[in-house]
């Protein structure tokens, strides 16, 4: 890539970094919290459910605050992290992989639910009945079935947390080289003068990122329904 400067090579593989991650530490958690609110019947359902779609609803510097407070090294699950594990979130490129994975979290788990609720639950009880406990009667009935909503919702949290801004900036800042992922750098280019081209050739990588990954999540979500199907 001899056509970006080393500042927006620097941010591009950042923002594929902190995506990456996002969706890695994400995805378990998804996977269980989707499977709670699909199959769950308890009291604190739908509070449970608010709190994990609250981020699309707050404004995303509302919610970088919040990481703010809570992560921070002042904040007390930051300063327990810091202080424990040496683990810092806020002002570090951890903290924008946090903060992608907060916004894209309910992306992630939305997908992954409507595909654990399209699962026949008939076809788990029949597994219970042959003597599968609920780990393997999930692990080999289940997983397969919902993988397409699975991929899906990965490669929605990965888009997200790459184009990611409001909460990114608010918690980690944009520090060139540190926290500076690709939206926080078009923002910077665009505030200096002859900065138009840099951010031009950075909004063309993120439109052809994003639809590469759109992409993917269909490709791979239709391969692995066929696969099923095929079964």
């Amino acid at each position: 890539m001899d056509w970006l400067s080393p500042q927006e090579w620097s941010a591009v593989a950042l923002s594929l970094r902190v995506a990456l991650w996002a969706t890695a530490f994400s995805l378990p958690f998804a996977v269980l919290v989707a499977l709670v609110l699909a199959r769950g019947r308890f009291p604190g359902l739908q509070l449970l459910n608010g709190l994990v779609h609250l981020p699309l609803i707050l404004p995303p510097v509302v919610t970088g605050y919040l990481l703010l407070l809570v992560f921070g090294r002042r904040g007390p699950v930051g300063h327990f992290l810091e202080q424990t594990f040496g683990l810092v979130f806020a002002f570090r490129w951890t903290g924008a992989a946090l903060a992608g994975a907060v916004m894209g979290f309910p992306l992630m788990v939305r997908a992954i639910r409507l595909s654990i609720e399209a699962v026949d639950p008939k076809l788990e009880a029949a597994a219970a009945t042959l003597g599968a406990n609920r780990f393997w009667t999930f692990a080999l009935i289940t997983l397969p079935m919902i993988l397409p909503g699975i991929i899906a919702g990965a490669i929605l949290a990965f888009a997200k947390a790459m184009g990611e801004f409001g909460a990114t900036i608010t918690f980690v800042s944009n520090i060139p080289g540190q926290t500076r992922t690709l939206p926080s750098a078009i923002y910077a280019f665009l505030q200096v003068p002859g900065g138009e081209a840099s951010a031009l050739r950075l909004v063309a990588i993120s439109v052809a990122l994003s639809m590469a990954a759109l992409v993917f999540s269909e490709w791979g979500a239709r391969r692995i329904a066929r696969r099923i199907a095929g079964a």
